[in-house]
């Protein structure tokens, strides 16, 4: 999946005039791009153009029109685009009630280290973890993580011949997965390259 260039991006005064339609379009591909894990975890998938519709609302809210801060933009950004080998999402841990959050937060640590996917019979794969910060301590972890799961090329191939995808928690205090549908699959294997032949 090719990363965002400044060409990509509307002006501010073409995206005040185009942002309803761009708004609604990608809340319609965001639809198939969210797992709900079990009662608090959420995942939501990133590519191109999730990716693009939040730097644009960026641009937006912060009404950058230099070059080099739309650079910086798409600098922060790009990396949370899928490269065609893997799948990227944020991971979310919801709760209502701010008591029952702390308390969680401080029974889930190193709850990102332990959410896999498994493509049909493949061998799960467990997500590598919030590589641009760390956001748990011994004592706490955060309510957002960004996740990145390695896919090989027999996952692909499976993928390709219809293989279920599950995903899935194994940490202690939170043990949970659950089946994609097959929209679902549909949108994240768009998200990824076809293997290599050998």
């Amino acid at each position: 999946m090719d990363k965002l260039t400044r060409q990509d991006l509307w002006s501010l005064e073409e995206y005040a005039q185009r942002r309803a339609g761009f708004r609604q379009q990608v809340l319609d591909h965001k639809r198939d791009l969210q797992l709900t894990l079990g009662e608090p975890l959420r995942l939501l998938f990133e590519d191109r153009l999730t990716i693009q519709y939040q730097i644009q609302e960026m641009l937006r809210i912060e009404r950058v029109f230099e070059p080099e801060a739309i650079q910086e933009e798409l600098d922060a950004y790009n990396p949370l685009i899928p490269d065609g080998r893997n799948w990227k999402a944020t991971m979310l841990l919801e709760y209502a009630d701010v008591n029952v959050r702390r308390r969680a937060l401080a029974e889930l640590v190193g709850v990102e280290h332990k959410v896999w996917v498994q493509v049909g019979e493949q061998a799960p794969v467990f997500a590598i973890a919030d590589e641009d910060l760390e956001r748990s301590d011994e004592h706490k972890t955060s309510s957002v993580h960004f996740l990145r799961w390695e896919l090989d090329d027999s996952m692909i191939l499976a993928l390709n011949q219809g293989a279920p995808v599950r995903f899935g928690c194994d940490h202690p205090a939170l043990t949970i997965s659950a089946d994609l549908t097959a929209p679902q699959i549909e949108a994240l294997r768009a998200c990824l390259d076809q293997p290599r032949s050998h």
